[in-house]
């Protein structure tokens, strides 16, 4: 099933989605960006270029100049400038130019230095997002955020900079570890909350069918979840206002995920993010009981962690002070009133940041 979005900016397309099954179709979208008198740089790490770099290394062969592979040590821990370091010295004894193109082949860590990479070199030539995992597919390769962690803080240094394609193949997910798929669901679960409660209830409903890797149903989420995010990129694309809205979750998820030292991955992180951001949406008044439990509820149909005991409280709360997305000493707390609405509260306390914390890191009985 092929499924195509286009991303805008001022009314004009600006790249598309393509969503097929495999990567039957990347050669003729690949034409499409006139890339045989360019040369293709494919940036991969270890595991994700050990099972695709050989097929899509043939197929870019096909249709360019020339095509070189450039891979590094596979994990979060290796999303730093070191690494793009080394990518940079790669392409100038390459002797790559403003023409040429990077190809990102893998999950967030991949696409989000390739694209970051691709902004700074030569003041910025152009790249293509293949995303393999779940999570980047639905978050990370859409809308133009690259950057790279520095001491811990995740994507501390980035640019909004914009890929020329995003080329989705489902069938990549049925190479993934059951915790890197379920992972990937902790973004697919936020869209739902934040911004569609029709797309959270067929999340819920149809929990089988997207834990069995059903082709239809993962297309579908995908798709979904690739036009939530196309549509609020189109409107903020540099974050001044609705784009905030995508880091429901996130100010407590990535806190956590820098005291455990990237111990827990991305989206399990989110997810307990996301149960301490929905009890603080309760504890405000905002948020009802019963929607509550019910997003609490989803996150565990889908085996994500919604409390964490191994963190200290008040060191947790330190790290949100490094936050990103901080304003005016403020930060930009996302909150939701109902499931399927989400508005940013810059008024949240430290205080009612800290109760939310004790709320998921003392695992209390009705979580």
């Amino acid at each position: 099933m092929s499924e195509r979005l286009a991303v805008h900016e001022n009314h004009n397309i600006i790249y598309e989605i393509v969503i097929e099954k495999d990567f039957e179709n990347l050669k003729s979208e690949l034409n499409k960006l006139k890339v045989s008198e360019r040369k293709l740089c494919i940036v991969t790490e270890t595991t994700v270029g050990a099972i695709y770099t050989r097929e899509i290394k043939k197929i870019l062969e096909e249709c360019a100049k020339e095509t070189f592979v450039f891979t590094f040590e596979a994990g979060e821990k290796n999303k730093n400038l070191y690494t793009i370091k080394d990518l940079y010295t790669f392409l100038i004894e390459k002797h790559f130019d403003r023409r040429d193109m990077l190809v990102a082949l893998g999950g967030g860590v991949t696409g989000d230095m390739t694209g970051y990479c691709a902004a700074t070199y030569l003041r910025g030539i152009d790249f293509i997002q293949i995303p393999t995992s779940l999570l980047a597919q639905v978050d990370s390769s859409v809308g133009g955020k690259t950057g790279v962690d520095f001491d811990g803080y995740k994507n501390m240094v980035g640019a909004f900079y914009q890929p020329k394609l995003v080329y989705i193949a489902t069938d990549t997910l049925k190479t993934l570890t059951k915790r890197e798929f379920l992972s990937g669901m902790g973004e697919v679960i936020k869209y739902g909350i934040i911004k569609d409660k029709e797309f959270f209830y067929y999340l819920k409903k149809h929990a089988d069918e997207i834990k069995n890797y059903e082709e239809q149903a993962l297309s579908y989420i995908i798709k979904v979840s690739c036009d939530t995010k196309r549509k609020v990129v189109e409107s903020d694309f540099k974050e001044q206002g609705e784009r905030a809205l995508l880091n429901f979750g996130h100010t407590l998820g990535h806190a956590i995920e820098k005291y455990l030292y990237m111990d827990m991955l991305h989206g399990e992180c989110v997810s307990v993010g996301m149960a301490g951001a929905a009890f603080l949406s309760y504890d405000k008044g905002y948020l009802s009981e019963h929607a509550k439990k019910e997003i609490i509820d989803l996150l565990t149909l889908y085996e994500l962690p919604v409390s964490e005991s191994r963190i200290y409280v008040e060191k947790v709360l330190a790290a949100t002070g490094s936050d990103k997305k901080m304003e005016g000493g403020k930060i930009k707390f996302i909150v939701i009133d109902e499931i399927g609405h989400s508005f940013i509260d810059k008024s949240v306390s430290l205080s009612e940041m800290e109760s939310a914390l004790y709320y998921i890191t003392e695992n209390r009985m009705e979580i």
